[in-house]
Order: C-alpha cells, then sequence, then structure tokens
C-alpha cells in the first residue's frame, strides 16, 4: 500500500515583520540563487497604464461610452488592466482603507494571532501557505480573507483591532460590488457581447477575497521579491495601492514595467477567468511585487471569483473558424490555483485546448 505524502514543512515561525524589527539578515528560504528576484529599479520603464473613467462606461450613464469601451477594449487585449478613475468611492474613504490597514499591521503581534492562519487554511493572517521545501517564500506579511457574501465570511480570521476595521471593510465590500458589475458589463459590450454575458457566469454571489499586503523593508531587496511572478487566478482583481511606494511590476514582451502610482484610483487587472471567458482576447498578465530597501509599502488587492458552481468558458459568440476554441470549460477554477502559483507554473496552461 502506498504510503500517505508526508505533510508540508511548517511556515516560518516568524513573520517578516519580525525579522525586520529583530535587525536578522534574509533567510535562505526567501531568497532567490537565480536573476528571478529584483529589487525596486527606477531604470525599469515606467507602465503607461491606460486610465478608464468607469462612470462612462456604461451607454445609459454617458453619450461617450463607446469611446471608452474602445479603450477599455485596447488596454485589457494589450496590457490585461487599467487604472479605474470617477469610480464613485470617495478619496476620503479610500484614507480610511489605507490607515485601518496601516494599524492593523501596526499592532502587537499577540493582537494579529489571533486571527492568525490556521496550517491548512487560506484565510487569516501570516504567511502564504508552504507546499514544498523549495518553495521560496514571499517577503510579505498578508491577512487573507472572503468580504462577500457576507454569509461566507469567517468572522473569526477577522480582525477585531482597530475597531473600525470590520466595519470599513464591510462598506468597501458594497462600494465595489457596482464597479464590479459595471466593469463585467463593460468588458461584455466592448467585445459586442450582450452586456451580462459575463457577468452571468461570475454569478450573483461571487466571491470577493480580499488580501491586504504589508510590505516591510528589506537589508537585500536584490535576493528576494514581495510577491513571486504570477498572474492571477480571479475573474478580476481590484487593487488599491500603496499612496507613495511604488512597488508593483507587469510582465509584456519579456520586459518589467514599473506601475506608477495615481492616487486615489484603482487598478483593475484580467484574471485567468476572464481570459477564459473572453477565449484570450484579453489577457491575464503577469505581474510581480518587488521590495525595497528604505521603505515599507501596503496594498489592498480584492479578487473576484465566480461561484464555485458556475461552469466559466469562452463566449460563443467569439469563437468561429477565425478564431477557434483556445480553452475548455471548467468549474471552481481557483481549486488548484494556489498550489501551481507556490510552484511557480500557470495554472490557466491546464484547461488550454
Amino acid at each position: 500500500m502506498a504510503q500517505p505524502a508526508p505533510p508540508p514543512p511548517p511556515p516560518p515561525a516568524q513573520s517578516v515583520q519580525e525579522l525586520i524589527l529583530d535587525g536578522g539578515t534574509v533567510p535562505e528560504r526567501y531568497a532567490y540563487k537565480d536573476d528571478r528576484s529584483a529589487g525596486f529599479d527606477e531604470s525599469l520603464p515606467l507602465m503607461d497604464v491606460p486610465v478608464i473613467d468607469v462612470g462612462r462606461l456604461t451607454p445609459s450613464s454617458s453619450s461617450s461610452a463607446g469611446e471608452e469601451l474602445i479603450k477599455l477594449r485596447s488596454a485589457l487585449a494589450c496590457w490585461g488592466c487599467f487604472q479605474a478613475t470617477n469610480h464613485g468611492i470617495s478619496f476620503s474613504f479610500l484614507d480610511q482603507l489605507h490607515e485601518v490597514t496601516q494599524q492593523f499591521f501596526a499592532l502587537p503581534k499577540e493582537e494579529k494571532v489571533k486571527c492568525a492562519r490556521a496550517p491548512d487554511a487560506i484565510e487569516g493572517y501570516g504567511n502564504d501557505m508552504v507546499l514544498s521545501e523549495q518553495q521560496v517564500i514571499d517577503w510579505n506579511d498578508r491577512l487573507y480573507i472572503i468580504i462577500s457574501p457576507e454569509d461566507q465570511r469567517k468572522l473569526e480570521v477577522w480582525p477585531e483591532k482597530p475597531e473600525t476595521f470590520r466595519e470599513v471593510i464591510h462598506e468597501y465590500s458594497l462600494k465595489l460590488r457596482p464597479i464590479i458589475n459595471n466593469v463585467f458589463k463593460a468588458m461584455a459590450l466592448s467585445l459586442n457581447l450582450e452586456e451580462n454575458c459575463f457577468l452571468n457566469q461570475f454569478g450573483e454571489r461571487g466571491v470577493m477575497f480580499a488580501r491586504f499586503n504589508y510590505y516591510p523593508r528589506c537589508p537585500r531587496p536584490d535576493l528576494v521579491l514581495g510577491l513571486k511572478p504570477h498572474a492571477d487566478g480571479s475573474a478580476i482583481t481590484l487593487v488599491l495601492l500603496d499612496r507613495e511606494v511604488e512597488g508593483l511590476q507587469f510582465l509584456r514582451d519579456g520586459q518589467w514595467f514599473r506601475v506608477p502610482t495615481i492616487p486615489n484610483a484603482l487598478l483593475v487587472n484580467v484574471g485567468d477567468q476572464v481570459e477564459i471567458m473572453s477565449n484570450g482576447i484579453f489577457k491575464s498578465p503577469m505581474h510581480r511585487a518587488v521590495t525595497n530597501a528604505e521603505r515599507d509599502r501596503i496594498s489592498i488587492a480584492v479578487f473576484c471569483t465566480p461561484e464555485e458552481q458556475n461552469e466559466i468558458g469562452p463566449a460563443d459568440e467569439l469563437i468561429n473558424e477565425e478564431m477557434p476554441r483556445l480553452y475548455k470549460k471548467i468549474r471552481n477554477y481557483p481549486e488548484t490555483y494556489f498550489e501551481y502559483y507556490q510552484l511557480g507554473r500557470r495554472p490557466i496552461d491546464a484547461v488550454k485546448i
């Protein structure tokens, strides 16, 4: 009889934040031994991120919607992302969101571990899952929670401090919903599809996962990455970037580009599942986070994933003799995503025809 697989190695005993406070060097498990790491490098080209006025995307809201939809299609086919402005969330509220995130990571360890990730779970505070001894660990601490639908929230891993955290995050989930719906509709319209084509695949109870990232300053940014290169397993991802410190980079045609900070904009990028829905017209971009020797950085990413039981696949209208079906239909795409991600592989390759 085959022996059961050995349990995965335990996660690091210390958070990255503790490593910095202890003044230690970079542990071997965080260091890349090849050229895949890269610190913040101002010599890399700055990405010309398309800026989309999301308030003008729907035909009913603006006479110039057609022009904005053309920009959207071009942005998602070329870069796989855009900076969303005029999204309807006040700047003061985004300041609150930044503030409660910074306050959480500034709490004493004893408070943060109250919502720690269980060894076999994804949600909670701490490091990402370690699946093998060969896995290089990302230089970040994170809090990962489901924020919508409400009945799927695991409040035992939601911070109770700062006191306003739960209220602010709940309000953020409500404010994001109409933005997400409008983006799904606009993506479909930009491809001359019925506006609910992608939204129906997402479902009324599509899940929103929030990841609060804290990237402490790093003594050897040339050796480590804040996040290893990957594409998202979501349908779309909305990111609130640090207001001052750069660190996110996108890959295009073999070249890494720095993502500029646009105050109060939301960076929206395509995930693998919309690449599948669009039959490869929209690209799920590879991206990474680099570290900084002098400054800490935070970001808040919300991953929008279709209902688990929903079957996703290329829209029938996008399949013809000139453009054959490129992807299989699939359910619960994220099920194996995290394993592929930690191993540095792209799960979307498994569903390509």
